[in-house]
């Protein structure tokens, strides 16, 4: 239960450098195998990389150990979220010297410094930092990140604060494994029906230039799945074009941090002007957003009314639907990008897009598969919702909590 804040409790104040460390421990064992932790490898919490590789001709960045209850934080942009609390025994893990692995002291809780280098305040005000310094990325360092306050209460009451945040994040958590699984479980019902043909192995099946496919289907384009919808960004000039409360504009960026698969806001929102006067275009629930360039292969579902800026080649369903077209996308991100021009960086362009060659099964195998995938995509999509809803909760109660305006009843 929380209350309002009591003068009971004494809470006393710190620099961050003063209740824990950046330890850089060169890992030294000869193990044959290793598992290599990039800044790419974390993000928002959670060590996303577990799989050994041959520990010989290992690139130079790989050189620091770290322990179980280390915080793993990326020097470079802050705001992307690319932290981790290890909760495991990372035995044969090594970390890129571009993470700091921070370790507290006894003053505090692990878990309670982690949560408190997670508040969004914080990653604000890193992040401005970071884009301060001159340099190719937005980097901040651990003696930056020393000298911003903190304020501790006892270790008792860490570690209430600490379990009432945590009991958001094992919601999140729960949700996260419940949407892997159906997620697996979706992977395989596509590459089943489309890419091993499983269901129509009894049929017959003529030659195509994608390999033998079941007679009835043909290779032609995506354009004929659905129509190919390019982004555009409205006047800058025209403030009065963007909104707080008004249709989603979704960019790139706004994925790169957390990549739902369904997607409902970006950063900005857009008047009906400012799409209808702009390149900008309006497309349905169920559109399938495809980042084109910046980088290519970012994949989301249209939760409702949706524009993007240049940085997507949206597909709007037509032929197919919404799940054989996220799929598909999925299945061909990296021979898209292969195809993929430009001199500064690589762009999936429209003729590219609309031309790039697809199965095109019959309608009626299309609609079934929909019409299987939707009870998973349906539920995914609650599944998210309530992780939104928690996460907002749960970033509210943060810094209130860690502030001291509310503490925990016994």
């Amino acid at each position: 239960m929380i209350a309002k804040f009591s003068f009971m409790e004494e809470w006393k104040e710190y620099h961050i450098g003063d209740i824990c460390e950046s330890v850089s421990e060169t890992y030294r064992k000869k193990s044959d195998m290793v598992v290599l932790v990039n800044t790419s490898d974390i993000l928002d919490g959670v060590c996303l990389n577990h799989s050994y590789v041959e520990n010989k001709d290992l690139k130079g960045q790989f050189k620091k150990s770290f322990r179980k209850n280390d915080i793993l934080y990326s020097e470079i942009r802050p705001a992307n979220k690319r932290f981790a609390y290890i909760d495991f025994d990372p035995t044969d893990y090594i970390a890129s010297t571009k993470l700091m692995v921070i370790r507290s002291s006894d003053l505090v809780r692990p878990r309670y410094l982690y949560h408190y280098l997670k508040r969004k305040e914080l990653l604000d005000e890193l992040q401005a930092l970071a884009e301060s310094r001159s340099g190719t990325f937005p980097q901040i360092t651990f003696s930056e990140l020393a000298l911003f306050e903190i304020r501790l209460p006892s270790l008792e009451m860490q570690d209430k604060i600490i379990a009432a945040i945590d009991a958001f994040e094992n919601k999140i958590a729960l949700n996260n494994r419940i949407n892997h699984n159906l997620e697996e479980q979706a992977q395989a019902l596509f590459k089943s029906w489309f890419v091993d043909f499983e269901p129509f192995k009894g049929s017959d099946f003529v030659d195509s230039e994608l390999g033998l496919i079941p007679e009835g289907w043909r290779v032609g384009t995506l354009s004929e799945l659905g129509d190919i919808v390019a982004g555009g960004t409205p006047s800058k000039t025209k403030p009065e074009y963007y909104t707080n409360n008004g249709i989603a504009w979704l960019t790139p960026k706004d994925l790169s941090v957390k990549c739902n698969k369904f997607t409902a806001r970006g950063e900005i929102d857009i008047t009906e002007d400012g799409y209808k006067n702009s390149s900008a275009k309006l497309m349905p629930r169920g559109s399938v957003l495809f980042s084109s360039r910046a980088p290519i292969g970012y994949i989301s579902i249209a939760k409702g009314d949706i524009c993007t800026n240049q940085g997507f080649k949206s597909v709007v369903p037509t032929y197919a639907g919404t799940a054989y077209l996220y799929y598909w996308l999925c299945e061909n991100t990296e021979a898209i990008e292969a195809q993929a021009s430009g001199s500064t960086f690589k762009e999936a362009s429209g003729s590219l897009m609309r031309s790039f060659p697809a199965l095109v099964p019959e309608k009626s195998v299309i609609d079934s598969f929909e019409k299987e995938l939707s009870p998973i995509l349906n539920e995914q999509e609650i599944l998210e919702e309530e992780i939104n809803h928690a996460e907002q909760i749960r970033d509210s109660l943060l810094p209130r909590l860690m502030s001291g305006e509310l503490v925990m009843n016994c």
